[in-house]
């Protein structure tokens, strides 16, 4: 008998990782975005965790995956040793740069809040913030800071939501935000008075050009109509502002520019160019639906370091 037999191994990381975001998404698919593989890559690899393990963690159908029993138990214990490996490597990560001198600041924001909220205040940030430097990822939702090494975070958030949750961080209220109707002067010009043109000929203008959706944001226009024409149903409001969708709010702004329609504006993101009057908001009526620019902090991230970036992200949203 050799004197050093071979141990059994444990399973490799990925086929763990992958396993923890199929059980927590409910499919392969969603797990798949997460991690940037292929549903087929995380398919086999949890197939061969399985294999580890002797026994199914999926009850696979015709109508997607369930957990297991098996699987169900272990979820918990492995979404919490995830967590806590996120944890340590950002841990290691932040020792590192203080040896070597090295300041940085990673933030997660909204592809409309980074594009147009926050990349025109980056000088400013910079300047809030010397020597540190500053990186911007666009993300849809917000990262889970436990495991992604971000250090800060700006997304919306409606009135009740708690998008903090499941990021793992704490949310701080940075611009609460309005919405209002905004074209281009080729299409509708503001009043010579200056006062607010009347709703229905938003209405006409409305059906002859439409209205400009952004996928995240799609009954922006109906929960503004709501709000300013008490009575009308949500069909008849998204029927009212049907028109073409936008996967990001950028590209329906630059369709809005380009007079092709007329965009619900968020305030905060078009204020600008209402300044530039390259758009306008000839119908008035901004209204505060409870949309807030959220900064969210994550919740173990602590120290003098974290209060300046906070504080410098302040005094944008101040200024």
């Amino acid at each position: 008998m050799p004197l050093a037999p071979p141990r059994p191994r444990l399973p490799p990381h990925t086929a763990v990782r992958a396993f923890e975001a199929a059980a927590r998404h409910g499919s392969f698919a969603r797990a798949a975005e997460e991690l940037f593989v292929t549903p087929a890559a995380i398919a086999q690899q949890i197939k061969a965790l399985e294999t580890w393990a002797g026994g199914a963690l999926f009850e696979r159908h015709s109508q997607g995956i369930r957990l297991s029993a098996h699987g169900r138990r272990a979820l918990p214990a492995l979404s919490a040793a995830v967590d806590q490996l996120g944890l340590a490597v950002q841990a290691l990560r932040h020792e590192t740069q203080i040896a070597a001198r090295r300041s940085t600041l990673q933030v997660a924001a909204l592809p409309a809040v980074a594009q147009l909220w926050l990349s025109p205040r980056l000088s400013r940030l910079k300047a809030e913030l010397p020597g540190v430097q500053v990186s911007v990822t666009a993300l849809e939702q917000p990262p889970n800071f436990r495991r992604e090494p971000f250090d800060l975070g700006l997304f919306y958030a409606r009135a009740g939501e708690r998008i903090e949750t499941a990021a793992g961080a704490q949310a701080i209220p940075l611009v609460r935000d309005r919405l209002l109707p905004v074209c281009s002067p080729r299409l509708r010009e503001p009043l010579p008075s200056g006062r607010p043109r009347a709703l229905e000929d938003l209405t006409e203008l409305l059906q002859r050009s439409g209205g400009l959706h952004d996928t995240v944001w799609r009954d922006d226009w109906q929960r503004w109509l709501q709000a300013v024409k008490p009575g009308i149903k949500a069909a008849e409001a998204e029927a009212l502002a049907a028109g073409p969708d936008f996967s990001l709010y950028s590209l329906a702004l630059q369709a809005a520019l380009d007079g092709e329609g007329v965009l619900m504006g968020r305030e905060h993101l078009v204020a600008p160019l209402l300044a530039q009057g390259r758009l306008h908001a000839p119908w008035g009526r901004p209204k505060a639906l409870g949309d807030t620019v959220m900064l969210l902090v994550p919740a173990h991230r602590k120290g003098p370091l974290l209060a300046r970036q906070v504080q410098a992200l302040q005094a944008l949203a101040a200024g």
